[in-house]
């Protein structure tokens, strides 16, 4: 998750935030190439094993993989932050390993959270590969502004959520008109949220 303000006005009105092991992991990863730092190597295998743990509930419903995610990634959770709180105390302030151990201090709740629900991923890879097409083409994009990547963000829901896009488009732009803000919740595209409306 990076520290867009747009996103943090979201948190504050109730949406969950959830961290993103990938960008934790990359700190560490960068850090370990370019010095082969020991701590930024142990740091790696505490992630390594988070993943393991994912892969190992690979397949199963929601449910049971909470369950599974706090029998056994629960504790290398907890492993992981008080290693990382002992280390930190001699790691020079400003260098790249204390950034890299830093990071996920200041995030840990967004990125623990996954554990609290079997539904949440572990990182936020199905995301940006969804927005990934938007990513390429700003360059070509740029006078479209801010619109568009709403708009794209809204369809790229949509096709996660199992969703037509065009026909959600469709009906919600129909509806738009006379649809009170009250009700503004009801057209986005969330399973539970969006119903077309009835034909005939």
């Amino acid at each position: 998750m990076h520290d867009y303000g747009g996103y943090k006005a979201l948190f504050r009105d109730g949406i969950t935030e959830l961290g993103c092991r990938v960008h934790a992991r990359r700190k560490f990863f960068e850090q370990y190439q370019a010095s082969g730092s020991a701590l930024a190597k142990e740091a790696l295998a505490h992630i390594a094993e988070l993943y393991r743990i994912e892969e190992d509930a690979a397949g199963i419903d929601a449910s049971a993989r909470l369950t599974h995610r706090q029998q056994h990634a629960m504790p290398v959770l907890h492993a992981f932050k008080a290693w990382r709180v002992e280390q930190r105390k001699t790691t020079v302030g400003q260098s790249n390993t204390a950034k890299a151990m830093d990071y996920p201090v200041k995030r840990w709740d967004a990125l623990a959270r996954y554990v609290e629900d079997g539904r949440y991923p572990i990182n936020n890879n199905p995301v940006e590969n969804a927005i990934r097409p938007i990513a390429l083409g700003c360059k070509n994009w740029l006078c479209a502004g801010r619109r568009t990547a709403d708009i794209m963000s809204l369809l790229a829901t949509t096709k996660a959520n199992g969703l037509d896009p065009h026909a959600w488009l469709t009906d919600v732009l129909t509806r738009l008109p006379t649809t009170r803000d009250r009700d503004i919740n009801t057209l986005l595209p969330l399973i539970g949220q969006w119903q077309p409306t009835p034909e005939g």
